[in-house]
């Protein structure tokens, strides 16, 4: 079932324009929450800086996803009853006019849902012409990125609190991390024809076995590693086949929503509810290597939610009730923690020696990026709006999902 509407403008921008703003995946170009943007703004509010805002209906917290001159976002829309619709959206991104809108599944029976989750929380990736899409086990998509279906799969586990974690893409494979409260396992899917190319259990007993975390494709020694944390314990697993390269157990760990960050040599991972606990390994071993590998570990004040941040030999991360750190990545010494108000669910992002964490109603504090806690600008949007989604960048704007809109925000529309 298709929502096309017409849109008739004349394209003034070239491909060259917007070939620096691809923003493809959660968390950005490398999945880590940077981006070599420049020109982006420090200072807006509802009046000021807001090239535009675009109403989104439904509720979902997946981030956009950028390609030249079009935006794509998810979004679930509830119908009569327990009926929803699960739909992929295309703005433009200079005049935020939606182009078109398509039905990708229709579940129907309630979907059991915590309240800060939503229907349509995974973000989609875009590789190449095709955009592909998660909504857990009502089913995994693939899309031209004119809306056009290329394949359909489903996969069966059962959530707990809805569905979270987003796709990732090494080579051929599309991986993807299902830790249900019936059963846990990370799924290979080929990119080009949705077919089940490998499924690997868990290897874990965990008494709360529901996660909600987006692996991280990295290179170490030359070797690809999809490294994917889920109840008790993280693993990385060969995208090829599924075969596990190592471990790292945290017993009792569970509903781990936060994605790895990779660098100075380290993975960085938190270990969820109920105590969450920042951990730094070496992911250059083989097997269960917890005694080994794991270089330091920090057990106050760390993320349930947020993804950590990594600038330099410099790692960023807040809490969920807003305990701001930075903290030596080599050696887990922290150089400052601030209470910067408000509550935390989305990812902070770097750019341009700043870093951007964003509070749940609408609030973003902007500091430098730096050893020394410096404050650069708090600039707040509608509180009525919650705003657990992670930011996209779009050439030197930001765009920011709230609970109703779409906003881009910048100085210009270049």
């Amino acid at each position: 079932m298709k929502f096309r509407i017409a849109f008739s403008l004349i394209l003034l921008v070239t491909f060259s324009q917007f070939a620096n703003a691809d923003w493809k995946e959660f968390r950005g170009p490398t999945g880590q929450g940077h981006t070599q943007a420049t020109g982006l703004p420090v200072n807006w509010s509802e009046t000021e800086n807001i090239l535009w805002k675009s109403k989104v209906d439904g509720l979902a917290w997946s981030s956009p996803v950028v390609v030249g001159d079009k935006v794509y976002l998810t979004t679930a829309v509830k119908g009569e009853g327990d009926e929803h619709s699960f739909r992929l959206l295309c703005l433009h991104v200079q005049y935020g006019k939606l182009l078109w809108e398509e039905e990708i599944f229709a579940p129907v029976g309630k979907l059991k849902m915590h309240k800060k989750n939503s229907q349509a929380s995974p973000t989609p990736i875009i590789d190449g012409d095709r955009i592909y899409l998660h909504f857990g086990p009502y089913g995994t998509a693939c899309f031209s990125l004119d809306g056009e279906e290329i394949w359909k799969q489903k996969f069966e586990y059962r959530p707990v609190h809805g569905t979270g974690g987003s796709p990732a893409i090494a080579g051929n494979v599309l991986v993807i991390c299902c830790d249900g409260g019936d059963q846990q396992f990370v799924v290979g899917l080929d990119k080009a024809n949705g077919e089940i190319l490998w499924k690997t259990d868990r290897d874990t007993d965990p008494k709360k076995g529901f996660s909600f975390s987006t692996p991280l494709i990295i290179e170490v020694d030359s070797k690809t590693q999809a490294v994917c944390p889920g109840s008790d314990a993280v693993f990385a697993y060969d995208p090829q086949t599924g075969k596990e390269i190592w471990r790292v157990d945290y017993p009792g760990g569970y509903s781990v929503i936060p994605r790895p960050i990779y660098g100075q040599g380290l993975v960085f991972i938190c270990t969820g509810y109920n105590k969450p606990t920042l951990l730094a390994i070496d992911p250059t071993g083989s097997g269960n290597v917890t005694e080994t590998h794991l270089k330091w570990k920090i057990e106050k004040q760390m993320p349930h939610s947020p993804s950590p941040l990594l600038v330099g030999e410099e790692l960023y991360v807040v809490s969920d009730k807003g305990i701001g750190s930075c903290i030596d990545a080599k050696t887990g010494e922290i150089h400052w923690q601030e209470r910067l108000e408000g509550n935390y669910s989305a990812s902070p992002m770097f750019a341009e020696g700043r870093v951007y964490f964003q509070d749940e109603n609408g609030t973003t504090i902007i500091v430098e990026a730096s050893k020394e806690y410096t404050e650069l600008a708090r600039n707040s949007l509608n509180e009525d709006e919650r705003t657990f989604a992670s930011y996209a960048v779009e050439g030197n704007s930001l765009l920011l999902r709230s609970e109703n809109h779409l906003y881009r925000i910048g100085t210009s529309k270049n």
